[in-house]
């Protein structure tokens, strides 16, 4: 998704996954109880993807991963207990909740009949969410309160083992302190006041709600079957497939928003004549933050073992040249030696390179 929907990648596609696979086994190693990755569709789902194609972009992902990781020597019986993820909940109260019982059931079954997984744990389809993102709008901002509420819910329907509210500012600002707490307090009214915590699953068994998470079952599969046939996620990535389908999806969705197909409220339906967007408290940053950082930094510059980076710096640039060594333990010795990430990334980029965009996008 990095590559996807947020175009904060640095190496190539390849290392990449060389990279995440090293961490998440070292992490299985020195720290076996640490979530070392979480899988994320979130972003892909805010810029533009369906609630089904979220779904099915994150758990193509997630294959990738545990492909990789069995390539580098990873027990899938013990990596796959620790791998999590991560999604936007959207305002499609029924489709959300089914994703997520889609995708829970869909990645049990991968993991059993793909990779013989027998531990249950390491079957489970452990997730979290955020209640907010590309949902909420700034005019009438207080009207997000009510979609991270209705959010809420369908991430706990849906079975979601960790929430976070966004702040109904969020859309045009950094949280204030009072919407930061509004944000928690919604949390915590649905969980200790409105009862839906105390069920699991409590629509299974909904005609409905049975009905939909199969049809958003079949649609999952069928996306994650074109991924398949494209080649899988690192290709389609290294050619910009997956950009282009993404990038044409989100202007589907600004359009239909423009031409009001899609109703919000407050924005491209039941709008008031020349109102203003009123925000309420206004988020300031504290003028001597940077200055203080740059005062810190500079600090450990001085103080630093300049010989013991080097030397760190050099142990990490041989590594990432072999294939088969784990360079994790390396990044952890720079680190100690209080090297800069400025100076591990420009080490592994002189190994491994960059991502060019492809051309064609």
């Amino acid at each position: 998704k990095e590559y996807v929907a947020r175009g904060t990648w640095i190496f190539p596609v390849r290392p990449s996954m060389r990279l995440i696979a090293d961490s998440i086994l070292y992490s299985n190693e020195v720290s076996p109880r640490f979530n070392p990755i979480s899988i994320a569709g979130a972003h892909v789902r805010d810029a533009g993807a369906t609630a089904a194609e979220e779904m099915a972009y994150t758990l193509a992902n997630g294959l990738a991963y545990v492909d990789e990781l069995r390539s580098r020597g990873g027990d899938v019986e013990k990596f796959a207990k620790r791998l999590s993820f991560f999604f936007y909940v959207h305002m499609d109260f029924f489709d959300e909740i089914a994703k997520f019982r889609a995708g829970r059931r869909l990645w049990a079954r991968l993991m059993k009949e793909r990779y013989d997984v027998q531990d249950p744990k390491a079957q489970h389809f452990r997730f979290g969410v955020v209640c907010g993102g590309s949902s909420l709008v700034a005019p009438q901002p207080y009207n997000n309160v009510a979609r991270v509420a209705v959010e809420t819910m369908a991430a706990v329907f849906g079975g979601a083992q960790s929430i976070f509210t966004c702040a109904f500012d969020e859309a045009f600002q950094i949280p204030t302190e009072f919407s930061a707490e509004l944000a928690v307090r919604t949390q915590q009214i649905l969980a200790y006041e409105s009862g839906i915590a105390r069920t699991v699953d409590p629509l299974g068994g909904s005609y409905f709600v049975e009905q939909h998470t199969n049809r958003m079952e079949e649609q999952i599969v069928g996306v994650m079957d074109e991924i398949d046939a494209y080649g899988g996620v690192v290709k389609a990535i290294e050619d910009g497939w997956l950009q282009m389908r993404l990038a044409e999806r989100g202007l589907e969705r600004k359009l239909d928003n423009d031409a009001g197909k899609s109703v919000v409220v407050g924005q491209n339906h039941f709008k008031k004549e020349n109102e203003e967007i009123k925000v309420g408290e206004v988020f300031t940053l504290d003028p001597t933050v940077a200055q203080r950082a740059l005062e810190k930094y500079q600090r450990v510059m001085d103080n630093r073992d300049n010989a013991g980076v080097k030397r760190s710096l050099s142990r990490l640039s041989a590594a990432a040249a072999k294939d088969d060594e784990n360079v994790m333990p390396y990044l952890v010795e720079c680190c100690h030696a209080y090297a800069t990430v400025e100076e591990m990334v420009d080490c592994l980029k002189a190994q491994w390179g960059e991502f060019k965009e492809p051309v064609n996008l």
